[in-house]
């Protein structure tokens, strides 16, 4: 699959405010703050600008939604973890995530993890609540670039003391440098092939 036209459609809270749902699938991303999920869709796009990113951990409080090849959504969710905002807040996106992943809506789901991590206590839990609920989720392997092959073997033995997965069923990925860009757009396509 190749992307030709990517647009930013709405923020939104609550269902009722999601924009029209394509009737085939849409993708969408979740993460710690400041795991790169913007980087991400900005570069599965090809365009700098289009999710807003920020140094700022925390910054994506609404489900931002993008139009892709006027045909499907990319849905970049809040961001969880330690963004520095009050328990308040942190309670609200909770609920906004939680009545996304639960909504009818037919999505499949990237769970994005920094390599360079191992898999903090929150993102155990989005796991659990991922399994939890039957939603279909693939993870994705962030900052890439940022390890060495051997570094990375290391990272991976020890992550895989938390989780149990093949490296063939996961992705890895740089927005630095769109590795591993090819591989996800051609499985995205694949699956919007199968849901049709």
């Amino acid at each position: 699959m190749e992307i030709n036209r990517s647009e930013f459609v709405k923020s939104a809270v609550v269902e009722k405010d999601y924009p029209k749902f394509n009737n085939v699938v849409e993708f969408s991303f979740i993460g710690r703050s400041n795991v790169g999920k913007s980087s991400l869709i900005n570069s599965l796009t090809k365009r700098k600008n289009l999710a807003r990113t920020s140094k700022t951990p925390g910054r994506t409080q609404l489900i931002n939604y993008f139009l892709i090849n006027n045909a499907i959504h990319f849905v970049d969710l809040p961001g969880y973890g330690f963004a520095k905002v009050p328990d308040s807040v942190k309670k609200n996106w909770g609920k906004t995530i939680e009545s996304y992943l639960v909504s009818d809506r037919e999505k499949v789901v990237f769970l994005l993890l920094d390599l360079r991590r191992i898999p903090s206590v929150e993102d155990m839990e989005m796991l659990k609540w991922l399994e939890h609920f039957g939603i279909e989720y693939y993870i994705i392997f962030t900052k890439a670039d940022k390890l060495s092959n051997n570094e990375k073997f290391k990272q991976l033995k020890e992550i895989k003391k938390k989780l149990v997965f093949k490296n063939e069923d996961v992705f890895f990925y740089s927005s630095l440098k769109n590795t591993g860009r090819k591989e996800l757009l051609d499985f995205i396509g694949e699956k919007i092939n199968q849901k049709k």
